[in-house]
């Protein structure tokens, strides 16, 4: 089956997303060409295309770029093996990024009266709950810890 290739107007029209960010992307090493056509266009393959929906839905979830790169290269020499553990430290970014988060949302949680608060922590509380025993049953089933 041949490979479906794309110049970057053709590939930022199909991710939704600017040339000028598949210009970025690629400066930042976040995305390769496959290869340049005749007239020496950058060409794109699927792959690329695959990746930039996880790079955009990983912005989405707040990683940076910064995190987005290293999480899409260590994706890239992973084993079968290292994906738990990849996937494992992977969940530990995300923790850390909600830790700032709420701590970034103590003070206007102090700001709101008892009653406002208390409704808020009713809110969280079972989603919290249910994270934390996710989590509980993932390191009790996983042989890594």
């Amino acid at each position: 089956m041949e490979m479906r290739l794309y110049r970057i107007g053709e590939l930022a029209k199909l991710a939704q997303i600017s040339s000028r960010t598949i210009d970025y992307y690629t400066s930042l090493g976040l995305i390769e060409p496959s290869g340049r056509s005749e007239k020496n266009y950058r060409l794109y393959g699927d792959e690329t295309l695959q990746r930039l929906e996880r790079i955009e839905q990983m912005k989405k979830d707040k990683y940076t770029l910064d995190e987005i790169k290293s999480s899409l290269d260590s994706w890239s020499k992973v084993t079968p093996d290292e994906h738990i553990s990849l996937k494992l430290t992977e969940i530990q970014q995300h923790l850390s990024r909600l830790e700032r988060e709420v701590k970034e949302l103590e003070p206007v949680i102090k700001q709101l009266g008892p009653r406002k608060a208390g409704r808020f922590y009713t809110r969280i509380m079972p989603q919290t709950a249910a994270c934390i025993e996710a989590l509980m049953l993932l390191m009790n089933k996983s042989s890594l810890m």
